[in-house]
């Protein structure tokens, strides 16, 4: 079939990654130029038992991960783009094989010539809202420190403030209490003094 000349190309490039027991990841490329809205993913068991259709629209999105994959199983993928007036044709059919739970590297045998296997090691860039929701966590982070700091620094501030207060009434009040017994405890020691007395005995 012909495709139509206002729905965009299939799909170049697709290539399967972070291939794991129960998971894949498919990416593609698709030409300059053409205006795409989203992407369908037909996903099928090469034994038959299982098929399953994705289609996400809205999206620039250029991967896919799949999920609830068998362990040690071969599987078919096929891309289609959408654009605005449909979507394209599928493109070239790719095969996988999913590893074993106790697997760690991927098979290097491949089943056709147009599938291209990438390695398991290569880290997944951060989607824009992962960055978003990091962000966003780091500044809730920064204001609760901030408020936590100024909360700290007003209770210095007044636990300062208070001993000050304490500092001032007690130095007022020894003073006062010094002050005033020293005449009455002078009066007392000039009070306990008395003249020598002289007792004369007649005999």
């Amino acid at each position: 079939c012909l495709a139509h000349p206002d729905r965009p190309p299939s799909p170049v490039n697709v290539t399967v990654t972070q291939l794991k027991a129960n998971s894949a990841t498919v990416s593609w490329d698709v030409p300059e130029g053409d205006v795409v809205i989203g992407y369908a993913i037909l996903q099928q068991r090469q034994d038959g038992q299982m098929q399953r259709f994705i289609r996400e629209v809205n999206t620039t999105n250029r991967a896919c991960v799949l999920w609830d994959l068998a362990e040690d199983a071969d599987y078919i993928i096929q891309v289609q783009s959408i654009g605005l007036y449909g979507e394209s044709q599928a493109s070239k059919r790719v095969h996988f094989r999913t590893l074993k739970e106790t697997d760690r590297l991927p098979s290097n045998s491949s089943n056709q010539g147009d599938i291209t296997m990438e390695g398991l090691d290569k880290d997944r860039q951060l989607q824009t809202g992962e960055i978003i929701i990091i962000v966003a966590v780091l500044l809730m982070w920064a204001v609760c420190l901030w408020a936590a700091v100024i909360a700290l620094f007003c209770r210095q501030y007044d636990i300062i403030k208070d001993n000050d207060s304490n500092n001032n009434k007690e130095k007022a009040k020894p003073s006062s209490e010094h002050s005033t017994p020293e005449r009455p405890s002078g009066g007392l020691l000039r009070s306990k003094k008395k003249s020598p007395s002289v007792n004369i005995i007649e005999v």
